[in-house]
This record gives C-alpha cells, structure tokens and sequence, in this order.
C-alpha cells in the first residue's frame, strides 16, 4: 500500500477563498465545535441553516466526502437519510471524524490567515 496525499489543507484554504467574502465564514469555529459531537450533528447543521452559512456546511461534507473516498471509504452524500449515518460503521466512522477534525483546523488556520484581507490580497498570495 503507496502514501496517498489527502490535500486536507488545499480542500481547507480552497473552501475559505470560496466563501471569504461571506458571512458563513465565521461558520468556521462552529464546524471545529460540532465536530465533538458526532458525524450526524456535522451532517445535520446545513439542514438547519440557510443561504451561504448552509452552503459553506455542505461544501465542506461535499470535500470531505471526496477526501474519504480517495482512501476508499463512501459517505454518505448531503441527501442522505440521516439513518445512513447512524448506520455507518463504526471503524469508518472514527477515521472519518479524525480526518474531519483535521479538515476543520485547516479551516479555522486559513479563516484567522485572512481575516480582515480584501480578495487582491488573497489573489497576490497565490501567485
């Protein structure tokens, strides 16, 4: 078995330049939070939501469910009978919560990077 990259900080920085100029970002502590609590609590807050703090919820389950699969385990997707994640198996399910505890650090280190930047900032430091 060969070393797999999982880019977990490039889905983490892509995610906060996507949604930089919102409000959803400060939705970042909020993610690190709720990872304590379980997979279907994760799950379930872009239910609750709306608008931009919900869509920055289930892009980052939409990444996370792309980082698992590479190491081939399938989550299940935002239209998921919730009963699918209660039903996962538990192996899986402590791996995926390690790794969606990662994700979510990689989110607050690149929130609190560009707090306060204006996007031709955030462009300049790509180049």
């Amino acid at each position: 078995m060969g070393w797999e990259r999982y880019n977990l900080d490039q889905a983490a920085h892509d995610l906060v330049l996507e949604f930089h100029k919102t409000e959803a970002l400060n939705q970042a502590y909020k993610m690190r939070a709720a990872v304590a609590y379980g997979l279907e609590r994760f799950w379930g807050e872009q239910l609750r939501l709306d608008g931009d703090k919900a869509r920055f919820w289930q892009k980052t389950w939409e990444k996370l469910c792309n980082i698992m699969a590479i190491g081939g385990v399938t989550l299940p997707t935002i239209d998921a009978n919730p009963e699918d994640l209660w039903n996962f198996p538990i192996e899986q399910r402590k791996v995926t919560l390690a790794i969606l505890m990662q994700l979510c650090d990689s989110i607050v280190w690149w929130t609190q990077r560009y707090k306060g930047s204006s996007f031709n900032e955030l462009e300049d430091d790509d180049e």
